[in-house]
């Protein structure tokens, strides 16, 4: 026991040796969290799956400086990554609960015009439609886009017009 608190410290008086030994394992932690949680934690970055990674930061950071002790701050973690689980599954289930977590994507241009309502809705201005063609696309006008669409993760994805779709 003796040895497990030289290493690892008490409260919050720690060396940088026990620091250091504190984060590395609550990387380890951490990231044996991250894999419970599933693959969408990281992977499709929603604002659902952001809450995961910045309630796992906060909460596993306290450990790290000795400010929580650290079986009961894992044991939060733990039921943190436990919840997105539970709540990914329901939403996997229910379309009226994926949407009220997820949210809608949103048609914020289509066939030369621009959807005011949606745009305003969403916080997205004619500049960042611009900017993601020319991003996705390579071009600067709107010739090419047959339509854009706000994605539940933030992302706007272009779909080309018809006349100028690849073949």
């Amino acid at each position: 026991m003796e040895a497990l608190i030289a290493l690892f410290g008490e409260g919050k008086d720690l060396n940088s040796l026990q620091m250091g030994m504190r984060a590395a394992s609550i990387f380890f932690a951490a990231l044996a969290l991250i894999r419970i949680s599933g693959r969408r934690s990281f992977g499709q970055r929603s604002a659902f799956d952001y809450v995961v990674a910045i309630l796992l930061g906060a909460t596993l950071s306290r450990v790290i400086v000795g400010a929580s002790p650290a079986i009961p701050t894992l044991v939060a973690s733990l039921v943190i990554v436990l919840v997105h689980r539970a709540l990914a599954w329901a939403c996997g289930r229910s379309r009226t609960l994926e949407l009220l977590v997820g949210g809608v994507e949103r048609e914020v241009y289509r066939d030369g015009r621009f959807n005011e309502r949606e745009m305003s809705a969403a916080l997205v201005t004619k500049t960042d439609i611009l900017e993601t063609v020319r991003r996705e696309l390579g071009v600067r006008g709107l010739d090419s886009v047959g339509s854009a669409i706000l994605e539940r993760n933030g992302e706007i994805s272009i779909i080309r017009s018809n006349e100028t779709s690849p073949q």
